[in-house]
């Protein structure tokens, strides 16, 4: 069975290009939707989503995207609730059932001596029930300074050690590939970005720099394609990839 997978930085459903040519924040959730669905997805894994909260513009968007995408199934993960509550995280469309849900945080640098931004992060773990097969998704937004991604990925290489099933691991790890932090997830599971037909970047969006976004699978999944759309609607570009289970 073939499936579609997508992982997109959504930047809160923000229209970069907009809120950059008229120096305001612009949440468009219809042309978020618009990039979403053009791609025919089964499974999305979003980042920097918010939800519900204490001002007009933290509303429950991944509900809201949902709805607007046509996904019957979908789960919010907190990372980090911003003061005066507003909660802010990852979050998992699918069109197949999701069967189990989980939130691991990802520890705090114990010591924050980096001049770069700080931020709490999570990981976000999905069981996905595809036509009586069961897949783990697992979903992250890792962080800016090193140490922070040095913990994000002890914590996942320890979630993917503890899973017995076929999984894929998607998102925003702030790190290109040639980054030696990453190298343990390398050597566990294969970046799609291989079967690109070109090297492709994915940040920031208007005009890409690097790949910082990913989709990795374990061996049980056979890539078929895998893509970069040239589809600019938040600060990064959306990762596609057909794999068959």
């Amino acid at each position: 069975m073939q499936i579609r997978l997508v992982s997109y930085n959504i930047q809160h459903a923000r229209d970069h290009i907009r809120s950059i040519k008229e120096d305001k924040d612009i949440i468009d959730f219809d042309l978020t939707a618009k990039a979403i669905k053009s791609q025919n997805p089964d499974i999305v894994v979003m980042n920097e989503v918010r939800n519900e909260g204490n001002h007009p513009t933290y509303k429950d968007q991944t509900k809201i995207i949902a709805e607007k995408t046509g996904f019957n199934y979908y789960k919010f993960g907190e990372a980090i609730r911003f003061e005066p509550g507003l909660p802010y995280g990852n979050a998992i469309l699918s069109k197949y059932p999701i069967t189990e849900f989980e939130i691991i945080k990802i520890p705090d640098p114990e010591v924050k001596d980096e001049d770069i931004y700080y931020e709490t992060r999570c990981v976000i773990k999905a069981v996905v029930n595809i036509q009586g097969k069961k897949i783990t998704v697992f979903g992250s937004h890792f962080g800016l300074a090193q140490s922070e991604q040095r913990n994000a990925v002890e914590t996942v290489i320890k979630l993917l050690g503890q899973c017995d099933m076929p999984h894929v691991l998607m998102g925003d790890f702030n790190m290109d590939p040639d980054d030696e932090k990453l190298k343990p997830i390398y050597d566990r599971l294969t970046d799609t970005a291989k079967y690109f037909d070109k090297p492709k970047l994915s940040f920031p969006s208007n005009n890409p720099e690097h790949k910082i976004d990913y989709i990795f699978v374990s061996d049980e999944f056979k890539v078929i394609f895998a893509d970069i759309p040239d589809i600019v609607v938040s600060d990064h570009r959306m990762v596609v990839c057909d794999v068959e289970i």
